[in-house]
């Protein structure tokens, strides 16, 4: 499918204020649709909804309490590794497909496992979480499947109001190379992963061979600017960005491992 990307001139970045703690159960598009009804946010053809996985894994009730959670021997071997929580490594080990390193830098109280997640994502800690969490002794793990979550909120919206609408679904990542995190797209609905602008041509007229932008990349990271840890911010509503509706997936992003040079 094209993925050609038009030139625009501006982009702006709204706040969707009002949202609120998300509680397990909550209709979290119901709960979006209101605050930006409340504020008078107005929904237009080819806006783009970017929203933290936090509160969408919150309103999908995925928690697990550590009292719950028996770790077993392979947990506590690499908990002892790391100096983390046996329990807490046992969730990780659960939500992972394999540790790809687990390391302990001296001075640190703590060592940082990396895991290939079950969504195919490879991130610190399997994205296992327990920051800005009401509970006690609680994780908050990814979404199931955060493209599905993506498309329900992406359905919810047209429906509420009649207009071309896409989702991009944020977690805060590490990068190979790079210090410090960033968002990134983990969950997507309509808008495209990545463009592909071979065949097109740089400012010089020199024709563009292997050139394709991460689209929902870009979009996660400058949520970034808005969506601090604790602002309460989760929502965010993109105005301007030139792009086409396609069926994608936050996983198109992933680096296949016959390509990966880190693993």
């Amino acid at each position: 499918m094209q993925n050609r990307q038009t030139r625009q001139n501006s982009v702006t970045i709204q706040t969707v204020d009002g949202i609120g703690d998300i509680q397990p159960g909550d209709d979290l598009a119901q709960i979006l649709i209101s605050a930006m009804d409340k504020t008078e946010l107005c929904i237009e053809d080819g806006d783009i909804l970017v929203i933290a996985q936090k509160v969408v894994s919150k309103a999908e009730d995925r928690f697990v309490a550590l009292k719950d959670v028996i770790p077993s021997a392979e947990a506590v071997a690499l908990a002892t590794k790391v100096n983390k929580d046996p329990r807490k490594i046992e969730v990780i080990l659960g939500e992972s497909k394999s540790v790809v390193r687990a390391v302990t830098h001296a001075g640190q109280s703590e060592g940082i496992v990396i895991t290939e997640h079950n969504l195919g994502f490879v991130c610190a800690n399997a994205a296992v979480d327990e920051s800005n969490i009401d509970q006690k002794d609680t994780l908050l793990l990814l979404p199931i499947d955060p493209d599905a979550s993506a498309r329900a909120l992406r359905d919810r919206l047209e429906t509420a109001y009649g207009v071309r609408v896409g989702v991009v679904i944020t977690d805060t990542f590490g990068r190979p190379w790079r210090m410090g995190l960033v968002n990134v797209a983990i969950g997507l609905a309509g808008v495209p992963a990545k463009v592909d602008l071979a065949g097109e041509k740089d400012a010089f007229g020199r024709p563009l061979a292997v050139t394709a932008p991460a689209l929902a990349d870009e979009l996660a990271a400058a949520s970034g600017l808005l969506m601090a840890k604790d602002a309460k911010k989760p929502a965010l509503i993109f105005k301007g960005v030139s792009w086409q509706a396609e069926v994608s997936s936050a996983l198109d992003l992933v680096r296949p491992l016959k390509e990966d040079l880190f693993r």
